[in-house]
C-alpha cells in the first residue's frame, strides 16, 4: 500500500536490498530497538495489563472449579480492606510485618555494614585486603545455598539444637523454636537476613568512605572536633547524602524479598488455621501462596497492585524530599 501511494506519487520505491541498506544505516537505531520492545511489551507491558485487569473479576478456583472473568468491579479491594473477613484481617497483619521485616532488613544490614566498613578503613587497622576478602568471600557462595544451610541447621534436630544440648545448655530433649514460634522465626529471619546482607553493605560503604575528601578530616581535627562530632558532623551526612537512593532501593527489595523469607521459613509458622499467612509470610510470599496454593489469582493481583502502589509511592515521596534530590552539589 506504501509503496503504491509512493508510486502514484511519483516519488522513488525502494526495493528489498535498499531498504536492507537503509535498516543498516540511516534506520540502524530502529532494527537494534524492535527486538528489546517486542519483549518488553510481550513478557512485562502484556502480563500487567492481564494481571490489572484480573484484579477486577472472580479468575480464582473455588470449590475444584474455575471462574473464568465475571467483572466483580472493586470487590475484591473490598474484600482485602475488610478487617473482619479473613482474607482482610490475613492481609493488615501481613502488611505491617512486611513493613516491620523491610524496615529492620534494611537499617540493621545498613548500621553493621556501616560499622565494618568504619572499623576497617580505620588507620590503625592493620590488614584491611584480609578482613574484605574475608567478607567478600561470603558473597561467593550463592545465597540460596547458604539460607538452605542455615535452614536445615537451625531445625529442631539440626546442628545448631544438637551441639546445644551436648553442651548442655538446653535439657536433653528439647529444642529452640526458631522456626515453630511466631516471634523466634521473626527474629531469626532478621539476624540471618544481617549475616546474608552485610557483605554487600560493607562494599558499598567502603566505596563511599574512601571518597570523603581528607580535607574535611583535616580541618575538623584542627578545629578541635573529636572522633563522634567527625562521624556525626562529616562521614554520617556524606553517607546518607550518597546512599539515600541505595537505602531506597534496599528498603524496596526487601519488601519484596522473597528467597530470604521463602527459602528459610516458607512464611512459617502458621498460628491460625483459618489463615492463608504464616508468621513470616510478607506480601509476596503470601502473594505466591495465594497464587500457586490456593489459586486465587484475582485476590493475587489485588495484592501486587497494591504492593506496587504502597512502594511507588513512598519510594517517589522518599527521594524527592531527600537531599540527594533536592541539594545534588551538597557536598
Amino acid at each position: 500500500m506504501l509503496e503504491e501511494c509512493l508510486d502514484k506519487a511519483g516519488k522513488h520505491v525502494k526495493n528489498f536490498k535498499e531498504d536492507l541498506k537503509s535498516l543498516l544505516h540511516e534506520n540502524l537505531h530502529r532494527l537494534l530497538m524492535t527486538p528489546p520492545l517486542t519483549f518488553i511489551f510481550g513478557l512485562t507491558v502484556l502480563p500487567l495489563i492481564f494481571m490489572i485487569c484480573m484484579a477486577f473479576t472472580n479468575y480464582s478456583k473455588l470449590d475444584n472449579h474455575l471462574n473464568l472473568f465475571d467483572w466483580v468491579g472493586l470487590d475484591n479491594f473490598a474484600t482485602l480492606f475488610d478487617s473482619s473477613s479473613v482474607l482482610g484481617s490475613t492481609f493488615w497483619g501481613v502488611l505491617i510485618w512486611t513493613i516491620v521485616w523491610a524496615f529492620f532488613a534494611t537499617f540493621t544490614n545498613y548500621i553493621f555494614g556501616m560499622i565494618l566498613a568504619i572499623v576497617i578503613n580505620r588507620k590503625d587497622t592493620r590488614a584491611k585486603g584480609f578482613w574484605r576478602f574475608c567478607f567478600v568471600l561470603s558473597c561467593a557462595v550463592p545465597m540460596f545455598v547458604s539460607l538452605l544451610i542455615m535452614r536445615t541447621m537451625l531445625q529442631p534436630e539440626g546442628a545448631v539444637n544438637v551441639l546445644l544440648r551436648e553442651l548442655g545448655i538446653i535439657a536433653e530433649g528439647t529444642s529452640l523454636p526458631f522456626f515453630t514460634d511466631p516471634t523466634w522465626a521473626r527474629v531469626t529471619v532478621i539476624v540471618i537476613n544481617i549475616w546474608v546482607g552485610v557483605p554487600y553493605t560493607l562494599l558499598q560503604l567502603t566505596g563511599v568512605l574512601q571518597n570523603i575528601p581528607a580535607e574535611l578530616y583535616e580541618a575538623a581535627r584542627v578545629d578541635g572536633a573529636n572522633p563522634i562530632q567527625i562521624f556525626f558532623k562529616i562521614t554520617m551526612p556524606y553517607m546518607l547524602f550518597v546512599t539515600t537512593p541505595y537505602l531506597i532501593a534496599t528498603f524496596t527489595g526487601n519488601v519484596n524479598n522473597f528467597n530470604v523469607i521463602y527459602l528459610l521459613s516458607g512464611g512459617d509458622p502458621v498460628t491460625n488455621l483459618s489463615s492463608t499467612a504464616g508468621s513470616t509470610n510478607l506480601l509476596v510470599t503470601w502473594l505466591y501462596k495465594l497464587t500457586i496454593d490456593k489459586q486465587y489469582y484475582n485476590i493475587g493481583a489485588v495484592i501486587g497492585i497494591l504492593t506496587f502502589i504502597i512502594l511507588a509511592v513512598g519510594a517517589l515521596i522518599t527521594y524527592r524530599n531527600s537531599k540527594s534530590y533536592k541539594d545534588e552539589e551538597g557536598f
